[in-house]
């Protein structure tokens, strides 16, 4: 029997179209979340981290020397500190955590490598707050999942320190769009297609070759690497990006743990408050990035 409460979301979401426009696409996506509320114990402040605009969230009883550093989906071109800043709350929670959330910015005003750039800036921004590495956990949801797995890749070449662990939520890592999912999903996945992702991947490569591994860290060597928790839905046309990075970064020697959520869509964990899967997910989260950060 279909999940009642993601058959829900998908009426919410046929509702609200995508519009063609960039800034009525950014609107919608801050809107789809605009109804859910932080608690009141939770304090957000804003930051500059590094050059980069950036959100403290902590909730009550949470331990601020630990810290998730998150970086937001959107395809690279839309997403933001009000689209995600519920969900990372919750996280925050969850983990019993500090969260430091990334407004990196985006394409295709500011294409690859910007977003990167912003995601390294941010993690060293933490280390010269006195975090230590080993209290760090990146997260990542969608382009923001796949931007975390580069930006260690990134981190590990210039010899930094690598935060304790990774959570890469929906991650698109193959800007290809090669993997099978692509066409096997693409009738039941209600948020994101083939051409839908062509489009986005041309504006923030601007020229750029898609294959690079600080692009789609599909083909990036990945050992050394943290252990990863990857979660996907089995509903959406990424699950193959979460497949085979299982399977790469496994082979690389990562500790690495997949859970593929049935009937799931894309960035499912943004829906918590009205899906038990979603809240299920998170409260995962929490325990892995606190027993890998204590």
């Amino acid at each position: 029997m279909a999940n009642p409460e993601i058959e829900v979301i998908r009426a919410q979401l046929a509702a609200t179209p995508r519009p063609a426009g960039l800034a009525e696409r950014r609107a919608r996506l801050d809107g789809l979340s605009a109804h859910f509320t932080v608690p009141s114990d939770v304090r957000v402040s804003k930051v500059d981290a590094g050059g980069v605009a950036a959100e403290w969230t902590l909730a009550a009883g949470s331990d601020p020397s630990r810290v998730v550093l998150f970086l937001h989906g959107g395809g690279y071109v839309a997403g933001s500190l009000d689209s995600h800043r519920h969900m990372v709350a919750q996280l925050g929670r969850e983990a019993r955590a500090r969260t430091l959330a990334l407004g990196y910015r985006l394409a295709p005003e500011h294409p690859f490598p910007a977003a990167l750039e912003d995601a390294l800036a941010g993690y060293r921004f933490l280390l010269a707050q006195g975090v230590a590495p080993q209290r760090i956990a990146l997260c990542g949801e969608s382009a923001g999942g796949g931007l975390a797995l580069a930006a260690m890749v990134a981190l590990r070449a210039a010899g930094d320190a690598l935060p304790a662990c990774a959570w890469l939520s929906s991650p698109w890592t193959d800007l290809q769009q090669s993997g099978a999912s692509m066409q096997s999903q693409a009738a039941i996945d209600p948020l994101i297609s083939k051409p839908y992702l062509d489009g986005l991947a041309a504006d923030y490569l601007n020229g750029a070759d898609a294959a690079d591994p600080l692009v789609s860290p599909i083909h990036a060597d990945l050992h050394g690497l943290p252990p990863c928790l990857i979660h996907v839905g089995s509903a959406e046309t990424l699950l193959d990006d979460s497949v085979r990075l299982a399977g790469v970064a496994g082979a690389a020697g990562v500790r690495v743990t997949l859970e593929i959520w049935p009937e799931m869509i894309h960035a499912f964990t943004l829906f918590y408050p009205q899906l038990a899967m979603g809240a299920q997910a998170l409260a995962q989260v929490g325990t892995f990035v606190r027993a890998l950060t204590s």
